[in-house]
């Protein structure tokens, strides 16, 4: 019985042309099976190809062997567990060029946070030693700074697990922190006007491009790199529309062009930069800079309005959408956002104060009240009339009305006809009037019936 289950095993793999080389019968696929310092390694190659399956095999037993021998001398420095992880972040070809540079600069800030890091034995370094690092890193930067450092450190110490030179990994248990979102302090209309026009009179040569940059920024809802890459080619002013197609090489940040439609104040904008370059080719880009925060900051400071950055040119453009009217479907769209709506939802759901001001005089706890706001509202040419009925009578009918009061979006008073015998639409809210009637005498008086 024993033989025969052994013989039953060793059919799922056969040997190949190769030495070291075995193939998994099943899927086809190729594994590797050798012997470093006594001990049998058995991994998978991950492939069917066993031409590939031998070059592979070469960095396989390369691995394997630096591995046994940094577990034979048991020492392993933590630069060396961090050069190793970065390269593998290197070669990762998912990841953007920007990703790469933020991992390089957080970890010139970890060195910097950790003097002697760097040439610290890897074993050396315990639990106590990542909190205490942690505690100090994390008063001097914020929490996503915080949390991307960490996952570097946790990863280049795995790196000492995998190896063998640690059976542990002391920042494992080091906790992330919360990220909570940035509160939004966007300027008003006319800090807007007031900002813009103290970048426009700067006094440097590029003060006009950088006030025009602001306020393509502020009217399309591009991020900063999608704006420096929209050329003359993607505009189309019968649409109208932008084609945003983003950097060359990486595309958008969801990878998929999008068009955006061409506000009255972006027309204006691009009609202008159309008459001041005459010779501008199809394939030259928009904006004559790609940045402008140093412009941005001395404005903000001389107007004594809070300090923005290029991205919050995008909030502004969406926060204006919202308050505007556009539902938050629209507007994700507009942004290039794939989710339905969510992350609009969740991050420009928010609302300026004077525009919550504003929304708060529309809501009432009484009805009373309300309806004779309402009336105040409509009815202001009718104050001096004669007191007449509440309730409408129309061909001798007198109605008792019944108002249900249902909240939507300002723009469908577009959709609904201003009738008094049906609907009235207030403030951006819709009153639908529901008449419950009976029939009564027809009474002659001396004022006409309504």
């Amino acid at each position: 019985m024993r033989t025969d289950r052994q013989a039953k095993k060793q059919s799922f793999s056969e040997p190949t042309r190769y030495q070291n080389l075995f193939r998994y019968v099943p899927s086809g696929t190729i594994f590797a099976r050798l012997k470093i310092s006594g001990k049998q390694v058995r991994k998978s190659l991950k492939t069917p190809n066993l031409e590939l399956a031998k070059s592979k095999l070469a960095e396989l037993e390369r691995i394997e062997r630096a591995v046994a021998d940094d577990r034979r001398r048991g020492k392993m420095l933590f630069g060396e567990a961090l050069d190793e992880y970065l390269q593998t972040r290197k070669r990762d070809a998912t990841l953007k060029p920007r990703t790469k540079d933020y991992d390089d600069q957080q970890v010139v800030a970890l060195l910097k946070t950790w003097p002697g890091l760097r040439e610290l034995d890897i074993r050396r370094i315990n639990k106590e030693d990542c909190e205490q690092w942690a505690a100090k890193f994390a008063e001097k930067y914020c929490p996503s700074a915080y949390n991307h450092t960490l996952a570097i450190l946790k990863h280049a110490l795995e790196r000492a697990v995998d190896r063998g030179v640690r059976y542990d990994n002391p920042a494992r248990k080091v906790k992330r922190q919360t990220e909570r979102p940035k509160k939004l302090t966007l300027p008003t209309q006319d800090q807007f006007a007031a900002f813009i026009k103290e970048i426009e009179s700067g006094g440097s040569g590029k003060s006009l491009p950088c006030a025009d940059l602001v306020r393509f920024l502020a009217y399309s809802g591009c991020r900063k790199m999608e704006a420096a890459h929209v050329t003359w080619a993607d505009i189309n002013f019968d649409s109208p529309t932008i084609r945003v197609h983003g950097d060359p090489q990486q595309g958008t940040k969801n990878g998929e062009s999008r068009p955006i439609p061409m506000l009255p104040e972006m027309r204006q904008l691009l009609l202008r930069l159309q008459s001041q370059k005459t010779d501008a080719r199809p394939e030259d880009p928009i904006m004559a800079v790609r940045e402008c925060q140093k412009a941005m900051d001395r404005a903000a400071g001389i107007i004594s309005m809070k300090r923005i950055t290029h991205h919050d040119r995008r909030h502004l453009f969406a926060t204006t959408c919202i308050e505007s009217g556009v539902d938050i479907l629209t507007v994700s769209r507009w942004l290039g956002h794939k989710d339905g709506g969510a992350l609009a939802m969740k991050t420009y759901g928010h609302l300026r104060d004077e525009h919550s001001l504003a929304m708060a005089q529309k809501v009432f706890f009484n009805k009373t009240v309300a309806l004779n706001v309402s009336g105040k509202n409509l009815n202001s040419a009718k104050l001096g009339a004669a007191p007449t009925s509440p309730y409408p009578r129309l061909m001798g009918v007198t109605g008792f009305r019944l108002q249900f009061h249902v909240w939507l979006f300002p723009r469908i008073s577009t959709v609904f006809p201003r009738h008094p015998a049906s609907s009235e639409i207030l403030d951006g809210s819709l009153f639908f009037s529901v008449c419950v009637k009976r029939r009564v005498p027809r009474r002659h008086s001396g004022t006409p019936t309504p």
